[in-house]
């Protein structure tokens, strides 16, 4: 069963423990059980308009045994992140919760004029010149911090905007990304995990699959969906979204019907930005050697690749790309394959963006231009011969590159 797997076990609240001010089935009795059996337990929750010492009061009231040092709020964690960073003065577009939490580690919420960072949180009584306000420090340099991304909450009149609404309205105005401290974001992750034994086996315990789900599976640890739905509805069995097991309520941890799945963090980041469209270019000169570029952000060669723009075709993206790579001018002379791997086609950028591509490769042919030996996204372009090829290789293009010496004119899928 569930329970003997694991030595630490995160919760979720709200939908997990409790909805409103009563315990969801089982709850209370479950948790119960773990404490009997000495297991380590966390409660999380992105709700930053509460302090930690009301949550465990709050759950002490349902019957349930739990202290302060045990609960993980997205307003205590961001201002633990603050005081790390050596942030003195915020700007905090949130309610008094939230404040004291940056009050007690000696961060000041008063000083709006020599604010180093915009702290948003959630206040009812939020005002559009609070907004215009964050907008204005951010530009002038302010750090820009979310306490979490949630864009909705449930309630009895349905779905409520949540702090991720304001969080966008700034973004939308900076035009720049936010660092977000809550779940699924790693941060909130790593302080759950403080004082627990690097040895011991953790599994998060949530009813949402973009932040309880995927934020422990960034993290490295098993995850549990409460669900009355069985089946996952993300249909790639990578997908970190899905679940290692789903229950109904918290006594399926002590089912011996109920199994869960080992999670095995893949070698490629969770690509947060989406599937994009690529395209690749392969070059041979009459000698049969390989145009490659060694690019600027990464230090490894490549073949000549990039964006597959909106309104463009396939083949033009890849002729336009080459010329502004390389200078060269080509046509395109067949299609060698269409390509997507979960592991070497998911890119990391410094703004923080993860990307999966599907790339569209083909054997391209020099009608004019110039070669550019360096330009803004390379350090150099040449040619190399086939068994000669730099170590330092984009690791897919290997692939690529023998797929286009088979001379049959047929094209694959990989």
């Amino acid at each position: 069963m569930i329970f003997d797997a694991f030595d630490a076990f995160l919760f979720d609240l709200d939908g997990v423990i409790y909805i409103g001010n009563k315990p969801l089935p089982e709850a209370v009795e479950s948790l119960e059980i773990l404490r009997k059996n000495q297991k380590a337990i966390r409660f999380l929750t992105n709700n930053p308009c509460t302090t930690r010492k009301k949550i465990a009061k709050r759950l002490n009231a349902l019957g349930i045994e739990a202290n302060s040092n045990e609960v993980i709020t997205s307003g205590w964690v961001t201002a633990q992140y603050l005081q790390n960073k050596n942030i003195n003065n915020v700007f905090v577009l949130g309610d008094e919760n939230l404040k004291w939490e940056c009050h007690q580690v000696g961060i000041n919420t008063n000083d709006i004029a020599d604010a180093e960072a915009v702290v948003i949180g959630w206040d009812d009584d939020l005002r559009f010149h609070d907004i215009k306000k964050a907008v204005q420090l951010i530009n002038n340099g302010a750090k820009f911090i979310g306490t979490n991304s949630d864009n909705n909450f449930p309630s009895t009149d349905g779905p409520s905007p949540a702090v991720g609404s304001i969080v966008k309205a700034v973004q939308v105005a900076v035009e720049k990304k936010p660092l977000i401290i809550g779940k699924p974001h790693s941060y909130m992750f790593k302080k759950a995990l403080d004082n627990l034994k690097t040895s011991s086996k953790v599994v998060m315990i949530g009813d949402n699959p973009y932040t309880d789900i995927l934020g422990a599976h960034q993290a490295g640890i098993s995850a549990i969906l409460v669900s009355s739905e069985k089946t996952n509805k993300f249909p790639s069995a990578r997908d970190f979204h899905n679940a290692d097991a789903t229950i109904a309520n918290l006594k399926g941890l002590f089912d011996n019907n109920v199994t869960i799945k080992k999670w095995s963090s893949p070698h490629f980041p969770w690509p947060n930005d989406g599937v994009k469209a690529g395209v690749a270019g392969i070059i041979f000169d009459k000698s049969q050697r390989v145009l490659l570029m060694k690019r600027t952000d990464n230090g490894l060669w490549g073949i000549p690749s990039g964006h597959v723009e909106p309104g463009e075709t396939v083949e033009e993206a890849i002729i336009r790309e080459i010329n502004e790579e390389t200078g060269l001018k080509v046509k395109v002379n067949r299609l060698i394959g269409i390509y997507s791997d979960p592991v070497s086609q998911v890119f990391s950028y410094p703004s923080g963006k993860v990307n999966h591509f599907i790339t569209t490769c083909f054997e391209c042919e020099v009608v004019g231009g110039k070669l550019i030996k360096e330009g803004e996204e390379t350090l150099d372009v040449d040619y190399f011969d086939f068994n000669y090829l730099p170590k330092n290789l984009l690791p897919m293009h290997p692939r690529w590159l023998k797929d286009a010496l088979e001379k049959e004119r047929v094209s694959y899928i990989r």
